[in-house]
């Protein structure tokens, strides 16, 4: 099917919020996760989102080259064409973008996007994230609002951080402390400042001690409770014409955590989760083992000339993409979205 239209995308994460699952959103690093990703979501009969962040468009633009833009814009006409192929919606979306690098991703991305509005009715990028966790909230919110306006005018969803996610992604480390809990208070604040879908429609990250990178079942300390708090404190306020769960939710850092602690985010408002740690693995272990077992053949040892059907990258790179694929069927299981697609 083609790239999700912003219409497509909204009934997306209204049937997400209203049956009570989630996406998986898939960071891909190049045109082979992109299928990956994308054939994950076909095979199991989902919708789904793939996204990219800075270091991620920077490396698809080519490793001497370096541009975020390029890169981005390189991976959606990519996504545009391979999409077609499968039946199911794939929304496209932007990942954690710090203040100092607005100016050169989402800000011209948004250009991008009112150009290919004005042309042919839809943005090239249904989503995109504008990541505030390293800055005061008001401030967070500012730039927010500022983006928000940009966004509604082109159909297309902004993504908020409302508190800090710790660990480390993409250069940008933050410590593990209380920091890593989004408070009801900084939930009003940003409804306060971002309305309710009046002024265009947000995901909200906000944070409940996620942590990104590779952490075992247990380690991180995760306190989902603290999403329906924040989702009461909002119903509380505003009245609950938006429903018992007015926030749109994102669930980042979620590498490690159990079963019981997904569902519950899930139960209290998550739409979206980003995986991207485990799918790395994932594409990169078959690889791995691919080597080891082939190692004269992918080889020229001792003067031998190896075996060309062992060291060519599709015969590899098969396996990487089916691995990769595995384990985008299963977040969609973990997070319900398995056999959702309409």
């Amino acid at each position: 099917m083609p790239i999700a239209t912003p219409e497509v995308y909204r009934d997306m994460l209204d049937r997400a919020k209203a049956g009570a699952f989630a996406y998986p959103a898939i960071n891909v690093t190049s045109s082979q996760t992109a299928t990956a990703a994308i054939r994950g979501f076909a095979e199991a009969g989902s919708d789904g989102i793939i996204q990219v962040s800075t270091g991620g468009a920077e490396y698809l633009s080519g490793a001497t080259i370096k541009d975020m833009v390029t890169g981005s814009l390189a991976l959606a006409a990519y996504a545009t064409e391979v999409a077609k192929n499968y039946d199911v919606n794939i929304a496209l979306h932007t990942d954690h973008c710090p203040e100092n690098k607005l100016d050169g991703f989402v800000r011209p991305l948004l250009k991008a996007s009112e150009a290919n509005y004005e042309k042919h009715g839809v943005p090239i990028f249904q989503s995109h994230m504008w990541d505030g966790s390293a800055v005061p909230l008001d401030h967070n919110l500012e730039i927010a609002q500022e983006l928000l306006a940009i966004c509604h005018k082109l159909d297309v969803i902004l993504e908020v951080e409302i508190g800090v996610v710790g660990g480390e992604e993409d250069g940008v480390a933050n410590e593990i402390n209380e920091q890593l809990y989004t408070t009801p208070e900084d939930a009003l604040k940003t409804v306060e400042a971002l309305g309710l879908g009046e002024k265009g429609r947000y995901m909200a990250a906000l944070t409940f001690g996620n942590v990104h990178g590779v952490y075992k079942p247990g380690n991180v300390k995760l306190r989902p409770e603290i999403l329906k708090e924040c989702q009461d404190a909002v119903v509380a306020k505003y009245g609950s014409d938006k429903g018992d769960k007015p926030l749109d939710l994102v669930f980042h850092g979620g590498s490690g955590s159990l079963p019981q602690e997904i569902s519950d985010a899930v139960d209290f408002g998550v739409v979206k989760m980003n995986v991207d740690t485990d799918t790395q693995y994932a594409f990169t272990r078959p690889v791995a083992d691919w080597m080891l077992k082939n190692y004269d053949g992918v080889l020229k040892v001792d003067g031998e000339v190896g075996n060309k059907k062992q060291y060519d990258p599709r015969a590899w790179g098969k396996e990487a993409e089916a691995a990769m694929a595995r384990r985008v069927v299963e977040a969609c299981e973990n997070l319900r979205s398995a056999g959702t697609h309409k």
